[in-house]
């Protein structure tokens, strides 16, 4: 492995005013509309309750056919687990050294980088990852590693690791972060040095990043300070383009997760403590184009499923399905535990899927036709009180997926996913 170089952080910068642009201060609303009941009415009423009886008895067969495919069309492996010594030295509900928060692709696919407690980034290869000729060789099916075998080589980040991203355009030598010190930093990895620093949150964690996909690239990231901030790294300092806060009813509703649009929209989408994911049009940035509310607890991710669909995950135990057109719920997915941790939210658009991780140290895929589960995998004994905190998919092929997942305990585990035949019996 190369040498890794330590570097001095600079000063905590003094936070950009909101005067770049106008209009920084959000009004909320997404007020709760009381609706009084009308005039009862019992014999149409009645009527109207028979109709949709009879209506959903005759989509029921259909429905129950649907669910029944969604449930056996996708079959799941477990091909290698990577831990280290310290990893089952954890017991007793304590969180490894090594634990995992976020795990990312890079656009090429082929590459896994990992971030957590541990202040290292670590670049795997997925080819590494998934030994297929040595296991066939050894006659086992799960391939078990070592994070120090099996890691190309890490880089070293001054704190704890909350998020990472892989930077556009940069064909995969550029990484962001953000970090529980609430700096962004960008790192080259061919050199494995820091190349751009940011410190604009007045030293409070850093949640999420992310970049827009468009040229030139510009940044994000969501804080605990209760705002969002665009930069552009190429202005020295990071130069902040735009200040949001998204919530105006308290001071520490902090902003969880920040996504643009990866299809190239013009939107990012903001996930707050204060339960409702935020739309905003970058190009006008003043007020949010959405406002979608419906979760019970903070929202922890937001994720893009397509240009009009978006995934957000919260600590009500629930992931959710939005139309983007009319701020519509369209589903609501239940199964996995979720009411303390960031357990980790991932969609595989090619197939339609969303994964998650959970408080009972199990990974579940649900598809995004149904609101149920249709698979989960135990990654170890609940009674440790671990979990799945951090889940990623690979955003390639149609009838396979790769599916990465990180736990509190420091494990690594890659899952194969296959698209199998499914005969539906009456």
């Amino acid at each position: 492995m190369g040498t890794f170089r330590w570097f001095k952080r600079r000063k905590p910068c003094k936070i950009h005013a909101y005067a770049r642009y106008p209009g920084w201060a959000m009004k909320n609303f997404s007020d709760d509309q009381i609706h009084h009941p009308a005039n009862r009415i019992e014999a149409p009423e009645a009527a109207k309750q028979l109709q949709e009886s009879q209506a959903r008895q005759e989509k029921q067969p259909e429905e129950e056919e649907e669910e029944e495919r969604a449930r056996c069309e996708w079959g799941f492996s477990l091909k290698t687990v990577v831990s280290s010594s310290s990893s089952s030295t954890s017991g007793g509900g304590a969180v490894s050294p090594d634990a995992l928060g976020v795990i990312e692709f890079d656009q090429s696919e082929n590459i896994v980088a990992t971030g957590g407690i541990a202040r290292k980034i670590r670049i795997y290869s997925i080819k590494s990852l998934l030994p297929q000729e040595q296991q066939h060789e050894n006659g086992n099916d799960i391939a078990l590693m070592d994070h120090v075998n099996a890691c190309e080589f890490f880089i070293c980040t001054p704190a704890k690791l909350s998020s990472l991203r892989w930077k556009p355009c940069s064909g995969g030598r550029v990484i962001g972060s953000g970090d529980y010190d609430g700096v962004v930093m960008e790192y080259d990895v061919e050199t494995r040095i820091p190349i751009f620093e940011r410190d604009e949150h007045g030293g409070r964690r850093i949640w999420s990043v992310d970049y827009s996909h468009w040229s030139p690239v510009v940044g994000a990231s969501g804080s605990d300070d209760g705002t969002m901030q665009m930069w552009d790294p190429r202005h020295e300092g990071g130069g902040c383009v735009a200040t949001v806060k998204p919530s105006v009813t308290s001071s520490c509703r902090a902003v969880c997760s920040v996504e643009f649009n990866p299809f190239g929209g013009s939107i990012i989408a903001v996930g707050c403590a204060d339960r409702r994911v935020y739309g905003y049009d970058v190009r006008m940035i003043t007020n949010p184009v959405f406002v979608l509310d419906g979760h019970k607890k903070t929202v922890t991710y937001v994720r893009f499923m397509d240009n009009g669909t978006l995934a957000s995950a919260g600590i009500d135990g629930c992931l959710k399905l939005w139309n983007l057109q009319d701020s519509q719920l369209l589903r609501t997915y239940k199964g996995h535990l979720n009411s303390r941790n960031f357990v980790g939210l991932s969609v595989w658009r090619n197939g339609g899927l969303l994964g998650c991780g959970s408080e009972n140290n199990q990974v579940f895929v649900y598809d995004k036709r149904w609101s149920e589960p249709i698979w989960a995998y135990g990654s170890g004994p609940a009674a440790d009180h671990g979990f799945v905190n951090s889940v990623c998919w690979s955003q390639v092929g149609e009838d396979r997926c790769t599916l990465v997942t990180g736990g509190s305990n420091g494990v690594l585990q890659v899952f194969e996913g296959k698209r199998k035949p499914c005969i539906i019996t009456s």
